[in-house]
């Protein structure tokens, strides 16, 4: 069965057959190529007397089409499962194309009626009717495929499948030729507000087609934004608001969405929007802005929101920065590590390659020595765990000041290896560290990092520890590593805020396992609002720092080349500033856009950002 590729004039034969035969156990179906993304793809019909395995083929290559409404796709089925059969309800993502098993080795009898092929593969992600990815490790697919004789329009009888999942069963080189990843933003659910709203926005990443969508025929950027009006996933849902009313929409036959000649994004919406006043307004358009930062061609400077015939409100990208998550005082953001006890600082202004400095007030004394630091957002505090591990302290990093008396935070594990994590503070100013006590291992949380810590539940642990962690400068989400049975592997959970003041309750929520390809996972920080690098290594594989999306997503283009023997890594909120490793090789190194890794400084440890 063919599929016929059409770019510009031309006509591409992407693959087709005959006749495609059926003997055998196994059949995999691969039959598009990467290619360039404006390349459209369109299914072929069934032939006239097809036999029940090219049906198969046919029907799932077709998927991989542009095929306006999945018209053409829904010819392989019968009348009532094309009628009923949802391709929007899902995807599923398998390692590869999947195999057809034939029900035997000469396929159906003559005189068969009805016969069931088996479609099978290594399931590695599933993405909803929200267009949420979620990994998973790697697992056995299997699903089965009931074919019938059906009397055609010119009476004859035609193979035609009669039982199907909903939704689409794609190989991952497909998946990643069709769809892309982008982030749409909501507001952090009671975060610090300012006179206009909520400051920080808060990243939710879905997929989108990257071409004309088959079932909503709408391009990348209007899919993109009816999925923001759509609401937030469900897993971020409980944790972000959005601002716009509920049901609000793009106004009726909205298909296409593109800035005019002064980069001017007018959005049509329906009258549910036409009530918002204009602070709400103003954050309807800044969700916009921020969401469609990385996907078009051309850069959005503005954004008008419409209704009607009526202006809502206008938004420009410099206006909308108010909006972005707490980046501290606005300063240079500077790089902090340890040496020989003492925190240091190096002057944000030199992007990691000035001299380094002892940061004001205790921590910078080393009395008592420091293994780790953490330092506030706002860079006027920092938290740092002893040598032995066995306590943390709090103080000001910008005018003198003495250490209290009793530390705060006490391990008493027996060893230092199971004591204090590295600590990592939120864009709300909390504070969190965990203890690795194999009697008690708990999350600890310092509210504004100060007073008695308060434990954090983290019901999706089991049995596991957490080893070390990094906290989202939204605040809405922590990265964990998490070792059980030797390994060390990554996971991402909710924050969920329940009261407030000295009542409030916090926990971490259904945990996600991020980049389950990594069997072991050494460091990981987060790196702008959407994702985090990650430091790790496949089953049997060499050490690699990869970027990883924030729903766990990631791909083999985002491997970074060219350091080894990373202990520790650390990325800033702003990626404009370079990524900083901590090696047994060659000491702490930097990474800037576009150059290569070199040494910063030979000596030092437990390099980070603020955060």
């Amino acid at each position: 069965m063919p599929t016929v590729a059409v770019l510009g004039l031309g006509v591409l034969l992407l693959a087709g057959c005959g006749s495609m035969p059926v003997v055998g156990d196994v059949k995999s179906v691969d039959a598009s190529q990467a290619g360039d993304a404006q390349v459209q793809v369109y299914a072929v019909p069934p032939r006239a007397g097809a036999e029940p395995g090219e049906v198969v083929d046919g029907f799932l290559e077709s998927m991989t089409s542009d095929d306006p409404s999945f018209r053409t796709t829904r010819t392989y089925l019968t009348e009532d499962a094309a009628r009923t059969w949802r391709p929007a309800a899902g995807t599923t993502v398998l390692a590869k194309a999947p195999n057809r098993n034939a029900p035997g080795l000469g396929g159906p009898e003559p005189d068969a009626t009805d016969t069931t092929y088996t479609l099978s593969g290594q399931k590695v992600a599933q993405v909803d009717a929200q267009s949420s990815y979620r990994p998973i490790a790697p697992a056995d697919y299997a699903q089965t495929l009931h074919l019938v004789r059906e009397k055609s329009a010119d009476g004859k009888q035609e193979w035609r499948i009669s039982s199907v999942p909903d939704g689409l069963v794609l190989g991952q080189s497909d998946f990643k030729r069709l769809y892309r990843s982008v982030n749409t933003y909501y507001f952090a659910a009671g975060a610090p507000r300012t006179a206009d709203g909520p400051a920080a926005l808060v990243a939710d990443p879905v997929y989108v087609r990257n071409r004309t969508d088959p079932v909503t025929r709408m391009d990348a950027t209007t899919q993109t934004i009816r999925t923001l009006l759509d609401g937030p996933t469900d897993w971020l849902r409980p944790v972000v608001d959005s601002s716009f009313p509920t049901g609000t929409t793009l106004q009726k036959g909205v298909t296409s969405l593109a800035p005019d000649d002064q980069n001017v994004l007018k959005v049509p919406l329906n009258t549910k929007a036409s009530g918002a006043g204009r602070a709400a307004c103003r954050m309807m358009a800044a969700q916009v802005l921020f969401t469609l930062r990385d996907l078009t061609s051309a850069r959005v400077e503005r954004v008008e929101l419409e209704s009607g015939q009526k202006v809502l409100c206008s938004l420009g990208a410099e206006e909308a920065s108010e909006f972005a998550a707490d980046s501290g005082t606005g300063a240079p953001v500077g790089q902090y590590f340890v040496d020989e006890g003492k925190v240091q600082r190096i002057p944000g202004s030199t992007k990691g390659g000035g001299d380094p400095v002892p940061v004001t007030g205790p921590l910078g004394e080393g009395n008592p020595r420091m293994s780790a630091v953490g330092v506030s957002r706002d860079e006027e505090k920092a938290a740092g765990v002893t040598e032995d591990r066995s306590r943390l302290y709090v103080a000001s990093i910008v005018e003198e000041s003495e250490l209290p008396a009793v530390a705060p935070v006490v391990s008493t594990a027996a060893s230092a290896e199971d004591r204090l994590s590295a600590p990592s503070w939120d864009g709300r100013g909390d504070l969190w560290v965990a203890d690795r006590d194999p009697d008690r291992p708990r999350l600890l949380r310092l509210a504004g990092g100060e007073g008695a810590p308060r434990e954090v539940s983290v019901p999706g642990l089991g049995g596991a520890r957490i080893e070390a962690l990094r906290m989202s400068g939204d605040g809405v989400r922590i990265a964990l590593l998490v070792g059980d049975e030797g390994h060390r592997t990554l996971k991402i959970g909710r924050v969920e805020r329940v009261g407030s003041g000295e009542a409030q309750e916090v926990s971490v929520q259904d945990l996600r396992q991020a980049a389950p390809q990594l069997t072991d996972v050494t460091a990981v920080s987060w790196s702008g609002r959407g994702r985090l690098v990650v430091v790790g290594k496949e089953e049997g594989g060499v050490q690699q720092v990869r970027y990883v999306q924030a729903d766990g997503s990631t791909s083999s283009s985002e491997v970074l080349p060219g350091v080894n023997q990373v202990e520790s890594i650390a990325a800033a909120d702003d990626e404009l500033l370079p990524l900083m490793a901590d090696t047994m090789s060659d000491g702490i190194v930097k990474l800037s856009p576009g150059d290569n890794w070199q040494t910063v400084l030979k000596k030092g440890t437990s390099l980070v950002y603020p955060g």
